[in-house]
């Protein structure tokens, strides 16, 4: 009875959908000033992946515009089981999730990621502003919760905190055989050497780092590396990991970085299992 209650009320507080947007209706005004607060000795943030998993076409669309404004890359699912897809199989910084989601809703999604140890941090963002909620979102792996309506500066906050909560989690030295990259620092050694690289030779070494002993897709490596909306070559792919082999397994070293062929690339030590 209690599960027939709680759909009811997720459908009335859908039906107040057109309410909660009016918080949102002005997102690139929003926007501009913010762009301007930056401009004038505010520091903008970094950008971020986000992926927006919000079933309502319009509040995912007036999300998407605001943060894409905002210089952020976003990638929007329609029901939760595409959001869970996603968010298993390619890298995100922020998760943006609302709870009353057809085919999986996103207290079972938040669940399913953190059983699959998909640690990306995520923010519900939902109708469902009762506390037994906001406790549930956050018992089940949610890093924070909005309610709607809301401001979209703060939601902009919130999005900023987690993700310097997680970097700040990540700033222990990584290591494989005797390559060591620290995330704070973006060095990275092999040896007592130091190892310089390019922006983009980094961000693909810190992918593999990651998932060390572990095949990385081909598209997911490009995905999360250069965005969703960039028509990346995948010899574009294959050059840039050819320059890093030839900065990380130098003659002589053992080596490090793996080709997987017709599915993608893996760091570990040469020989181990």
């Amino acid at each position: 009875m209690s599960e027939i209650v709680g759909l009811a009320c997720d459908r009335a507080m859908k039906g107040r959908l057109i309410f909660f947007q009016v918080a949102l209706v002005d997102v690139r005004l929003r926007s501009r000033l913010s762009g301007r607060l930056h401009r004038d000795g505010h520091p903008s943030s970094s950008p971020m992946k986000l992926l927006i998993v919000e079933d309502e076409p319009r509040m995912a669309g007036l999300l998407r515009k605001g943060l894409t404004e905002e210089g952020h890359t976003t990638t929007c699912a329609g029901d939760g089981a595409e959001g869970f897809g996603l968010a298993k199989s390619y890298e995100f910084d922020v998760i943006i999730l609302d709870l009353m989601l057809p085919k999986l809703n996103g207290y079972e999604l938040a669940k399913r990621l953190r059983a699959e140890k998909v640690r990306t941090p995520i923010v519900m963002l939902t109708a469902r502003d009762a506390v037994p909620d906001i406790v549930r979102g956050l018992d089940l792996g949610a890093d924070d919760y909005m309610t709607k309506p809301f401001s979209f500066d703060e939601l902009l906050a919130r999005l900023r905190a987690v993700k310097r909560r997680a970097l700040a989690a990540e700033e222990t030295c990584l290591r494989v055989g005797d390559l060591i990259l620290d995330p704070g620092s973006r060095e990275v050694t092999r040896g007592t050497e130091r190892v310089s690289l390019t922006r983009t030779e980094y961000n693909l070494l810190e992918r593999l780092v990651y998932r060390a002993g572990k095949v990385v897709p081909r598209q997911s490596l490009i995905e999360a590396v250069w965005g969703f909306d960039r028509n990346i070559e995948e010899n574009t792919l294959d050059a840039f990991m050819h320059l890093l082999r030839n900065k990380v397994d130098l003659p002589g070293r053992q080596k490090l970085i793996h080709t997987v062929r017709g599915v993608g690339y893996l760091i570990r030590p040469d020989g181990q299992a």
